[in-house]
């Protein structure tokens, strides 16, 4: 089984393929999982004893050291990859965004990313919109 690791400051391991499916744990930058299964842009994965779907863009191959070692040093996560993961990007996602929307305001993003809506205020939000499953 190939082992990933998160990359991203937070992101939930979730009862189904989708946004809006239950969360089961909060996973930590760096936090180990190991690939079950692929499902489109989702990926089913085992945290400790626990199986659940994790979006792929949260999730890299590449291992992650947070507090390295002497022989770690190498493999340390830098500190411009721990500032992008608290933003909730990886390197390749800010270059790719940052390509694509040169006027982006991140720091809008950065107020976006602190409200916080409620699962039941989507939900609804989802079913009054009649919109399709995330």
């Amino acid at each position: 089984m190939k082992t990933l690791s998160v990359n991203v400051r937070t992101s939930q391991l979730r009862s189904d393929p989708s946004f809006l499916g239950r969360i089961l744990a909060n996973l930590n930058y760096g936090s180990k999982v190991l690939l079950q299964e692929v499902q489109g842009d989702w990926l089913r994965v085992r945290s400790g004893q626990q199986d659940g779907w994790m979006h792929g863009a949260a999730l890299s191959e590449k291992e992650i050291v947070i507090n390295p070692g002497a022989a770690d040093v190498e493999r340390a996560a830098t500190d411009s990859e721990i500032a992008l993961a608290g933003k909730g990007f990886n390197a390749s996602v800010e270059r790719a965004y940052r390509q694509r929307n040169s006027n982006i305001n991140f720091d809008a993003v950065d107020r976006m990313e602190s409200t916080s809506i409620s699962r039941d205020s989507l939900g609804r939000f989802v079913r009054e919109g009649d919109l399709n499953s995330l």
